[in-house]
């Protein structure tokens, strides 16, 4: 049965941008996003805007292109099939999600509990 990806609110794993922990970046993006997600990294890998207490994206609206999903982001910057849109946002979460705050989180089980299978 096909995933339904759908992102769980005040999660934040995607707004963890340390450079070091996605080394695939600069297979996605070209030098100018490249150098606007560098600017976009705080002194302690977060987004300079994520508010960590609410867990809420500051720029939400005006968000560059590599931080939403949808088709035409996922076949433009990422290079992936648009059709495979729900499994490939699915597994990118679940990889976040895993990396900052654990396989067994809170985020993880309310992500799992969103996401049909």
């Amino acid at each position: 049965m096909k995933k339904q990806w759908k992102c769980v609110e005040q999660c934040g794993a995607c707004c963890y941008l340390e450079p070091s922990e996605r080394p695939f970046l600069g297979d996605y993006l070209n030098a100018e996003q490249m150098a606007e997600y560098m600017a976009l990294v705080g002194p302690d890998g977060w987004c300079i805007n994520f508010d960590q207490p609410t867990r809420q994206c500051g720029i939400y609206a005006t968000r560059p292109a590599f931080c939403r999903v949808s088709t035409e982001v996922v076949e433009s910057v990422y290079g992936e099939d648009p059709a495979d849109l729900e499994h490939w946002a699915a597994h990118c979460c679940r990889d976040h999600i895993d990396s900052v705050y654990g396989e067994t989180s809170a985020e993880m089980q309310r992500f799992n509990h969103e996401v049909k299978i």
